[in-house]
C-alpha cells in the first residue's frame, strides 16, 4: 500500500515562496514519475508539474519559470518549490504516483495566496 503525505503549505503573501514536500511509502519510489496537482475552490483539478524516474521535468504553463519540483529519492520524497506566488495560485495541492493501473493520491495541503 503506498501512502502519501503532503506538507508545508500554508498563508503568505503575493510574491512570496513556499516549499512543499510529498513523503512517500513503500519501496521503489524512484521509479516512479511523481506528479503535483492542485484545484482551487469551484474548479477542476490541474496538473501543476511532474517529475520522472531520471529527473525529467514538466509545468504547466500558468506555473513555469516560478515553481520548481524535485525529488530525493533516498528520502522517498518529491518537493515543489512554489517563488513570486500569485492570489491565482490559492488551491488545495496534492501530491500524486500512478502505480499500473492504480493512482495514489495524498491528503492535500493548503496553500493560500493574499494579494
Amino acid at each position: 500500500q503506498v501512502q502519501l503525505v503532503e506538507s508545508g503549505g500554508g498563508l503568505v503573501q503575493a510574491g512570496g515562496s513556499l516549499r512543499l514536500s510529498c513523503a512517500a511509502s513503500g519501496s521503489m519510489f524512484s521509479i516512479y514519475t511523481m506528479r503535483w496537482h492542485r484545484q482551487a475552490p469551484g474548479k477542476q483539478r490541474e496538473l501543476v508539474a511532474s517529475i520522472s524516474s531520471g529527473g525529467s521535468t514538466n509545468y504547466a504553463d500558468s506555473v513555469k519559470g516560478r515553481f520548481t519540483i524535485s525529488r530525493n529519492n533516498a528520502k522517498n520524497t518529491v518537493y515543489l518549490q512554489m517563488n513570486s506566488l500569485k492570489p491565482e495560485d490559492t488551491a488545495v495541492y496534492y501530491c500524486n504516483v500512478d502505480i499500473l493501473s492504480s493512482g495514489y493520491w495524498g491528503q492535500g495541503t493548503q496553500v493560500t495566496v493574499s494579494s
